[in-house]
């Protein structure tokens, strides 16, 4: 007998305990008949302003991200979505295959998503190459994102950190410090806009931006879970919030 109020599917969704954006976001996706059911990785708000902050911060996630799935798949979860993107980057390309693998066998082998393989999805839906990023990081959070970048053999043309000095800090930022950070990434070459960080709250901006520049402007949030629906069987076009949920 299917769950009465997720008789679709079932979402696990783990993300840091810093973390309050993502959350709102992706309950705000949800089609009818599906359900999120949120584990935390507990961490504390670390200064990530050099490398080894960063690497402290870093440090933290992984040690509670098995935990967190962990907390998640008692429920029986369809599938997980991991709600952390520097994990996903920090240590390059090769290694992403091997983190998945860790994350699906936490997961008990159900299918899980995390922000590489969401937004290589995404860019390849809308079929675009040449992009701009922007990140919530300092300059060392910064490295990392473009590295993942071209090695995945995208142009990238522009990249703005927006500098935030801490996990929990990162829901600081603005609508317009992310409406000024889309205009200063822009520019004729550039076909689509990424926005990565799943602590920065962009999936309105994020809609508004692409409607006035008739280009694809992606944001963490709504990109992982278009990814974990698609995947899911889950085809329900879910409109105002972007063109990837809504035509895709």
């Amino acid at each position: 007998m299917p769950d009465s109020l997720g008789p679709r599917l079932k979402v696990g969704v783990v993300v840091p305990s810093t973390n309050t954006s993502a959350q709102p976001e992706l309950d705000a996706l949800r089609p009818d008949g599906v359900t999120n059911h949120t584990g935390r990785m507990v961490i504390d708000d670390d200064p990530m302003v050099d490398e080894p902050g960063f690497g402290h911060v870093m440090a933290g996630i992984r040690r509670s991200t098995r935990p967190a799935v962990r907390s998640v798949i008692g429920c029986d979860p369809g599938c997980v979505i991991i709600g952390v993107s520097p994990e996903s980057h920090w240590e390059g390309t090769p290694a992403h295959g091997r983190v998945h693998a860790a994350m699906r066998e936490a997961a008990g082998g159900r299918p899980v998503t995390m922000s590489p393989d969401a937004i290589n999805a995404a860019l390849a839906a809308h079929d675009v190459r040449r992009i701009a990023v922007i990140t919530p990081y300092l300059p060392v959070g910064d490295d990392s994102v473009r590295r993942f970048f071209g090695d995945s053999g995208y142009d990238l043309l522009n990249l703005h950190g927006l500098g935030m000095p801490s996990p929990a800090k990162i829901s600081h930022v603005s609508e317009t410090e992310l409406r000024d950070a889309v205009k200063e990434v822009d520019g004729a070459d550039v076909e689509a806009i990424v926005q990565v960080g799943t602590n920065v709250a962009m999936a309105r901006v994020a809609a508004a931006a692409e409607f006035w520049l008739g280009k694809p402007v992606l944001s963490n949030n709504v990109v992982l879970y278009w990814h974990a629906l698609r995947q899911n069987g889950i085809a329900d076009r879910v409109r105002g919030f972007g063109s990837l949920l809504s035509e895709h």
